[in-house]
């Protein structure tokens, strides 16, 4: 989320300029989106792309409902009035890229939120901006993954590969085997001297001079910086020292992190719990009322669940407030997550989110609760924790959802009662487990 008055203000330095407005600075914008044709997309913020005037950006933005709309300056001159349809109008310098601007604002947007700390990405941002001014160059900063953290501000001309992380959010899968075949990563695990990768026309890469962000032995990231050749000594000194600083923020976002799930988790199990103020702490969660599902999941490797499931939990819980649907808590070796989920598809896809974010090996169970208001959360979890024991008598199968499944949860309840207490020795049904025996 970032407000209207720091994205006019930010994107003022690139060439876009803020014509008309009706909305105020403060309006929170949580989402972007491109025009599409004749499909419908809804969002706060609207790339008017290939609009061929600025009465068509604004149509395109009254159907997507957005707030701001950006589009390119026409012939015309901008003349609107409160019934625009839209809360604010920027046009975009001819010499600025749609590229360029789009992963500014995704950036933006997307990344631009702070923790409960009253601290956030944009600590970071600010200082890939200083670093960049200091080194002379363009800076992305990475976590140990090679996800994009932060990144200065986008210089004219960027290379095809900088932009393509930037709005990927993470290097791509190409890159990644570049880097891998020319030692990158290997450097990086085992060296805090910045070195030099040199380009690649091929794959759009001008050249880059990079360095380990470390905490003690632990890497936490990298830092990368666009340039043709190595970096001249001074150079090199305030890149070293810019990882350092880098180190800092991320060890206090970490611990920010930390507190934040914390206090998520509380208010979670509130929800599953039943307490009576659990309509408040949907609230303060970001949950709606209805409409959600709970998902119970486990995770491990083989016999060992610990590493595994609290890698789980870390992917469950990274991003901060609405960059991610679900809120979620660790209780012994079960994740439980609440997800705004009208049907069990989406659920699903949650969850196969989830599977396709950890290593390949560790083996993901998972069950969901039918859909519940904010007062039904307790059934819900009960609900969920019986859809997981009978993903775990299939677990090669989709994971079951407690509507989809009532058959197989009503067999699953009987069989676990006929387990529970003494068999009968007399009667028809102590007959009839003679008679199978025999035959």
């Amino acid at each position: 989320m970032i407000t209207l008055d720091r994205l006019v203000n930010v994107l003022g330095g690139y060439g876009v300029r803020l014509v008309w407005s009706s909305a105020p600075r403060s309006a929170e914008l949580r989402s972007v989106v491109i025009h599409e044709g004749e499909r419908v997309v809804v969002g706060d913020v609207l790339l008017a792309i290939g609009a061929g005037s600025l009465g068509e950006g604004l149509r395109w933005a009254r159907s997507a409902h957005a707030v701001v709309v950006l589009t390119r300056e026409g012939a015309e001159p901008p003349t609107l009035d409160e019934d625009a349809g839209v809360g604010a109008v920027l046009l975009v310098d001819e010499t600025l890229s749609w590229s360029e601007v789009a992963a500014v604002i995704y950036g933006l947007v997307l990344e631009g939120r702070e923790t409960a700390a009253g601290r956030g990405p944009t600590d970071l941002f600010a200082l890939a901006d200083s670093l960049a001014g200091a080194i002379g160059s363009s800076v992305v900063i990475h976590d140990r993954l090679l996800r994009v953290l932060a990144y200065s501000r986008l210089q004219r001309h960027a290379d095809p590969a900088r932009v393509e992380t930037i709005l990927d959010r993470e290097t791509p899968d190409r890159l990644r085997a570049l880097f891998d075949a020319r030692g990158v990563t290997a450097r990086l695990t085992g060296s805090d001297e910045p070195f030099f990768v040199a380009g690649d026309a091929d794959h759009g890469v001008t050249g880059r001079m990079v360095v380990a962000v470390r905490s003690g032995r632990e890497l936490m990231g990298s830092v990368w910086v666009a340039c043709s050749e190595p970096l001249d000594e001074p150079a090199r000194n305030a890149l070293a020292e810019g990882a350092h600083t880098v180190a800092l923020h991320l060890l206090r976002s970490q611990a920010s992190a930390d507190l934040e799930r914390q206090v998520e988790s509380e208010l979670v199990f509130r929800l599953l719990e039943g307490s009576a103020d659990s309509g408040t702490a949907a609230s303060k969660l970001g949950l709606p009322q209805g409409g959600l599902r709970v998902i119970a999941l486990q995770a491990s490797v083989g016999a060992e669940r610990d590493a595994a499931l609290l890698l789980a939990f870390d992917r469950a819980t990274t991003g901060f407030g609405w960059s991610r649907p679900g809120r979620s808590a660790l209780a012994g070796n079960t994740i439980y997550t609440v997800l705004p989920a009208g049907p069990a598809s989406t659920a699903r896809r949650w969850v196969t989110g989830l599977t396709a974010a950890l290593p390949e090996h560790v083996a993901v169970l998972a069950g969901i609760s039918g859909a519940a208001e904010v007062a039904d959360l307790a059934a819900a979890r009960q609900e969920a924790d019986e859809c997981l024991a009978l993903h775990e008598t299939s677990p090669g199968s989709a994971p079951p959802a407690y509507d989809e499944s009532w058959d197989d949860i009503l067999l699953q309840r009987l069989r676990t009662a006929a387990r529970a207490g003494r068999t009968p020795t007399r009667g028809p049904v102590a007959e009839l487990r003679r008679h199978d025996r025999a035959h």
